[in-house]
């Protein structure tokens, strides 16, 4: 995307098919952590309005615009206080990871509805036999389809860098020792601003990549295991 603009050359579909997808995926991304927490005994997300889909109450600015240009980014933290919890360690960690597993199901959703209309549209002909108009109905629809499980996955795979301010921060205090811990979030303005830059010149796209197309391949092999039952 970020070249595109560069070139000039921006794909306006893919553009305005990307909206919906990133405004739901950011706010079904905090929601669940809200949720987590108010399951786990801390209402302060509800108090403070966040335990929503609406995505105007999430909805971070550098964090979304990285989501639209680089497929990477985050939302606004949705306010947990551990005091509330049992465990405060345990309950961090399970709020934390609530985020992205919620983008891995919505991302093996995508991928579930893709295969399903490629399946729909071959099986009863509508592939070769639709008009112009259907066939170009069928393309957007993969499309977005495809996008929605590409962009979910990425999104739940890069909240769990380990650094702040993303989830996997949360999720390390689980297993680092507290001084540590606090040590690195006393720099997590400095850390932030690094991990602009590796996105902005492409550092992470390698690593991040490999993750999504490994995660990716294996819920395509779970998908046709399950569809070669049935057909």
């Amino acid at each position: 995307m970020i070249s595109e603009l560069l070139s000039g050359k921006v794909d306006i579909v893919g553009l305005l098919l990307r909206i919906p997808i990133v405004l739901l995926a950011l706010s079904c991304h905090e929601y669940a952590h809200g949720y987590a927490a108010y399951k786990m005994g801390d209402s302060t997300a509800r108090n403070f309005g966040r335990l929503t889909l609406n995505p105007v109450k999430h909805l971070d600015v550098m964090g979304t615009v990285c989501m639209f240009l680089f497929g990477f980014g985050w939302a606004k933290p949705v306010p947990i206080n551990a005091r509330n919890f049992d465990n405060p360690r345990k309950g961090m960690a399970v709020t934390a990871f609530a985020g992205p597993l919620s983008n891995v199901l919505l991302s093996f959703l995508g991928l579930i509805l893709y295969n399903v209309t490629i399946l729909i549209f071959t099986t009863t002909g509508l592939f070769f036999n639709s008009s112009e108009f259907v066939f170009n109905i069928f393309t957007v629809l993969l499309t977005f389809l495809s996008m929605f499980h590409s962009l979910n996955l990425s999104l739940a795979i890069f909240n769990l860098i380990p650094i702040p301010p993303l989830d996997g921060s949360r999720i390390a205090l689980l297993f680092l020792p507290d001084r540590l811990y606090f040590k690195v979030m006393k720099y997590e303005q400095i850390i932030q601003l690094i991990l602009l830059i590796c996105l902005f010149i492409g550092l992470l796209d390698g690593p991040l990549t490999f993750l999504i197309t490994g995660l990716s391949s294996g819920m395509q092999k779970i998908i046709d295991i399950i569809i070669g039952l049935f057909i």
